[in-house]
């Protein structure tokens, strides 16, 4: 009997999440009907495609061999679908993407790229998202989709699941006593000014990048607020503060004044795809799933 759609994009991302919960909300269904359709696929088979515990979802060996053969005809079937919606409709989309660093910025060119060749009608317009107004442009539809750090807890926005994470590093003053270090931690920043973020930032956000307070309470003094990366790269080479990054920052803004000690971080830098919530068109989906082609 052949398989069904349902039951095959159930098994695709039950297999991609690993979690029953985080499928039914992309499928929009209930974690019962998510627990249906694997069974359903798993009687079909004649044995099991998930280990199932109390604690964590994980494929058997059989059920990664059958994601390894079906996901890339599920794949070309959905592009094919795509283009042929595409030229039914008889237009040339246009899909606007965000970045918000540059270690980003490279993933959205090089799924620009593949999609040249995957969706030749699908132009891809890029532009940085700036530091200090994370999700100003995507709500007011300048950018259909972005490629953003986690997390993200907005009421209006949806996305993906996280793509690659990265650790921190801590951006001092040259001549700070903390550049002996081989590493900092969160109760290092106590001993320095941390350089704030100015703008439209949620308190979550700006928690994460500027935390209050150490794990043992001690405050953290706040430095000046700053718009952008480069803004506060000049302040920390004058000794005005110190700042939380990204690690490759430690790549692509290396300056004198300025030395990056790698952070002892207890939560590492995640980044995904958000869009707004109901605007998962079909150009989205498209860049999400070479998106996560590329970063697999």
């Amino acid at each position: 009997m052949p398989i069904e759609r349902d039951e095959l994009e159930c098994f695709l991302l039950l297999a991609e999440e690993l979690h029953f919960g985080r499928t039914a909300e992309r499928m929009r269904l209930s974690r019962a009907r998510v627990t249906q359709l694997v069974q359903r696929l798993e009687r079909r088979v004649g044995a099991p495609l998930f280990v199932r515990t109390s604690r964590r979802v994980a494929l058997t060996g059989l059920g990664r061999q059958l994601r390894a053969d079906l996901a890339p005809h599920h794949r070309a079937i959905e592009d094919a679908l795509d283009r042929a919606a595409a030229t039914a409709r008889g237009i040339e989309a246009v899909l606007h993407v965000g970045f918000s660093n540059p270690l980003t910025g490279e993933i959205v060119m090089k799924a620009t790229e593949a999609l040249r060749v995957s969706h030749p009608g699908l132009a891809v317009e890029v532009c940085e998202v700036p530091l200090a107004d994370p999700y100003g442009q995507l709500r007011r539809g300048e950018f259909d989709v972005q490629l953003t750090e986690f997390p993200v807890r907005e009421d209006d926005l949806d996305g993906g699941p996280q793509l690659l994470a990265e650790d921190r590093v801590l951006a001092l003053p040259a001549a700070h006593p903390l550049t002996a270090r081989e590493t900092v931690t969160r109760e290092d920043l106590a001993d320095v000014p941390l350089l704030t973020l100015a703008g439209e930032v949620p308190d979550y956000w700006l928690e994460h990048h500027v935390p209050a307070r150490t794990p043992s309470g001690r405050p953290i003094e706040r430095g000046p607020g700053v718009l952008n990366l480069q803004e506060g790269l000049i302040l920390v080479a004058a000794g005005r503060g110190a700042l939380l990054a990204p690690a490759h920052t430690a790549t692509y803004y290396a300056r004198p004044g300025v030395a990056y000690v790698p952070f002892a971080d207890p939560e590492p830098t995640g980044y995904g795809l958000v869009w707004r919530l109901g605007h998962d068109t079909g150009a989205v989906a498209a860049f999400a799933r070479t998106a996560r082609e590329i970063t697999a």
